[in-house]
Order: C-alpha cells, then structure tokens, then sequence
C-alpha cells in the first residue's frame, strides 16, 4: 500500500483539528490525484462501487425500483420504493426526477425494469452516475440494500482527480483512515500499481487540505 495507515491517521486528526467548528457534523474528504493515465481513453477511467468498513457515519439513501414482494422487502429494508407505473410519471416530471437523483445516493432495480429506466430516467440518471444496480426479479433486495448503505461511488470521468467521502468528523480516525485506504485498494487495483497516484489530500467539508502524500 503506497500510504500507511499512521500516516493517514495523523493527516485527519490534523484536517479535524484544523477545521473550524460547523453547525453541522462535516464530512471527511479524501481527493486522489492521478497520474500517467489517459482518461480520454474510457477502459481507463474509474467508475466503482466502494464499500467502506466503517460506512460513513449514517447510511446513505437507497431508492429500489420494484413490484410485489421485493418492493415489501425494501421498504423494510429504509429505502424508498418506487413502483413500476411511477416510472412514467418521473420521466414526465423531470424536476420531481432530478430531485429523487439527487436525494438519493444509490438506486437497485428488477432487473426486467432495466430497458425502460434506461430509456425513460436514463438521461437523468447515467450522468449523475446513479444508473440503478439490477437484480434478478422477484428476489430479496436486502443484502443489496444494507451493502449500499456503507458504500460510496468514486468516478473519474475523463479527470485525472477525484474526490470521496469517507466519514465524517465525529468518526474515530482510525475508522476513517481504514476507509481511506479501502479506497486506495481500489484505485491501485484498477491501475496496477502505486506509481499512478501523483496525490493525496485530506480534509473535512470546509476545512482545509492536508496533504498526504
């Protein structure tokens, strides 16, 4: 692992330290620089599903795309159930789309929904990176659901720089860092190696950035 973990638990203690005290409990940042890696070719780019260790402090919001008793299951589960039928109807009413796109952080779908959300949210949907995750009908949405729940999206596009959440100030650092270098693992996976990651910055929300490497 090109950073060790003390390294990183000294880098966010220092980024909590050094953030003034907010009104809200601000989330911790990590932001990756990459180097020697051409995003205009789109194999190389990073789009990737992050489960963290520790969550992020409070789970994050998953909407289910279902009907019958894998809608039951995932109300029961949190997240919010969006029927068939009301597929029309948000593709009608972008606003009330955008606004659920941007509410929520994941989306899960029967798998038989995937060629009509495609065509009818898709627009709203793949640009936001929140394209749903499809699983087989009639199944049980839960173990999907409760892994969303501790996972971010890490996406590159055609940057060389991302940036994730990977808890938030009241965390122990410890339990950050080990997300941080979850995070990392997949990065280095996906390029091979260490020598593509030109930098690495911590920081809460608003505070400053502290550089890790």
């Amino acid at each position: 692992m090109l950073v060790e973990k003390e390294k990183l638990v000294d880098s966010i203690e220092k980024a909590i330290k050094e953030a003034k005290p907010r009104k809200f409990v601000e989330t911790v940042e990590m932001a990756v620089n990459l180097r020697n890696v051409d995003m205009k070719k789109p194999e190389n780019r990073l789009d990737a599903v992050v489960t963290l260790p520790h969550g992020l402090g409070k789970p994050r919001k998953i909407a289910v795309f279902a009907k019958g008793d894998t809608a039951l299951k995932a109300k029961e589960s949190g997240a919010l159930v969006i029927p068939p039928e009301d597929i029309d109807e948000l593709a009608k009413n972008k606003r009330k789309a955008k606004k659920i796109a941007k509410e929520y952080d994941f989306f899960v779908a029967e798998a038989p929904l995937m060629p009509e959300i495609g065509k009818k949210l898709g627009p709203i949907l793949g640009p936001r990176g929140k394209m749903p995750l499809p699983i087989p009908p009639a199944s049980d949405p839960t173990p999907h659901i409760e892994r969303l729940k501790n996972s971010i999206k890490i996406r590159t596009r055609d940057k060389l720089t991302f940036h994730a959440p990977i808890g938030n100030r009241e965390m122990e650092t410890e339990k950050i860092a080990d997300n941080a270098l979850e995070v990392l693992k997949v990065v280095e996976d996906k390029y091979e190696g260490q020598q593509n990651i030109k930098s690495l910055y911590v920081k809460t929300t608003m505070g400053p950035a502290i550089r890790v490497i």
